[in-house]
């Protein structure tokens, strides 16, 4: 038993690594599908993980969650919300990739999780700790001093971490597993999405049939790009705990940032790295700040249930760490759909997406 739940959980660290590996290196692929504009692609993107998902689905016959979702309006609505906000997410960061902006596009997903803390206060009037304080509050500077290393505001930094954490924010409220929650949002987006590629083909400003078969097949692949990860995703977080996905998911703006500065040759004047260090500092103190509480948690339950006459079995201990590793991670660039975290502080994983 002890060798299969191993063997489970290296499945479960393969597929995450694959899953936030993909979303780390899909600015590779967006640079290939020029001559095609963002507002193109990101058309494509919605129809085409409409019809990869919906194949999957057909697969699984899993297709209850869709009559259900149809007769709770709120549900739908949220749903809607959802697929507005991750669409603004995506376009903005295909143009930001394509625009030569991934350092500043991978900037976002590493302060999503002060975003999302912050809004956590501001929003669900959550409390938080001296440390959790600091690190907001040197993810602040950190913005000041890009600022001016910019010379304006990093809008697209800071535009993807807030389309993303409200994105998590209105996801908590749904509850919908990943492939059926990209199935969801996707299918809201289908119609325009498709119109607007429709408009696009009828004045001739459609590159689909007009640069080759290459560049079409190419065009169809952002569904697979968009379904795969997730699909490693999905696979990880039933086998991994909560936590290690949470810190897995900073592997995706790291390869960015490093494909950015080495592959694209961005510019990383000293004012920046300094904006990136401050950054780097808050992430640090919340990952330090969330695992001490994680372990102060689990060591209080095991002696709660000492006291009480039993040992701790592992699926509470690992309920409790999960519970209390906070603000460590969020969802990650390009998982539109896996399912963000169930609470804007937690560590737990979601996805969105760039």
């Amino acid at each position: 038993m002890a060798g299969s739940s191993g063997n489970e959980q290296r499945i479960g660290l393969l597929n995450g690594f694959a899953a936030y590996g993909m979303w780390g290196l899909v600015p590779l692929f967006w640079p290939l599908l020029k001559p095609a504009g963002a507002g193109e692609i990101l058309a494509h993107r919605m129809v085409w993980s409409l019809a990869f998902v919906g194949v999957a689905l057909l697969v699984v016959r899993r297709w209850a969650w869709a009559g259900e979702l149809l007769r709770q309006p709120r549900k739908l609505g949220l749903i809607t919300v959802a697929a507005a906000v991750i669409t603004v997410n995506w376009g903005v960061y295909i143009w930001a990739v394509n625009s030569g902006h991934v350092v500043e596009a991978s900037l976002g997903y590493f302060i999503n999780p002060l975003v999302t803390i912050a809004m956590g206060v501001l929003l669900l009037k959550e409390r938080l700790r001296p440390v959790q304080w600091a690190a907001v509050a040197t993810g602040f500077a950190a913005v000041l001093v890009l600022t001016v290393g910019y010379g304006r505001p990093p809008w697209i930094s800071l535009c993807l971490a807030f389309s993303f954490a409200t994105y998590g924010l209105v996801k908590k409220k749904v509850n919908l597993g990943g492939v059926e929650s990209l199935a969801a949002e996707t299918a809201i987006q289908f119609l325009p999405a498709l119109g607007f590629l429709l408009w696009l083909g009828a004045h001739g400003d459609s590159t689909f049939t007009t640069e080759g078969v290459g560049h079409g097949a190419l065009l169809a692949a952002t569904g697979l790009v968009t379904a795969i990860p997730l699909v490693c995703f999905g696979a990880a977080a039933i086998r991994v705990p909560l936590s290690t996905l949470g810190l897995l998911q900073y592997l995706a703006p790291v390869f960015q940032f490093l494909l950015g500065i080495l592959y694209f040759g961005e510019a990383m004047p000293p004012e920046r790295w300094a904006g990136f260090a401050l950054v780097w500092l808050a992430l640090t103190l919340l990952t330090w700040d969330a695992l001490r509480t994680a372990h102060r948690t689990s060591r209080a339950l095991r002696a709660r249930l000492d006291r009480a006459g039993g040992g701790v079995p592992a699926e509470k201990e690992d309920a409790a760490r999960d519970s209390d590793i906070v603000a460590c991670g969020g969802p990650s660039p390009d998982s539109a759909s896996a399912d963000p975290a169930p609470a804007p502080a937690r560590l737990d994983t979601p996805t969105g997406k760039p």
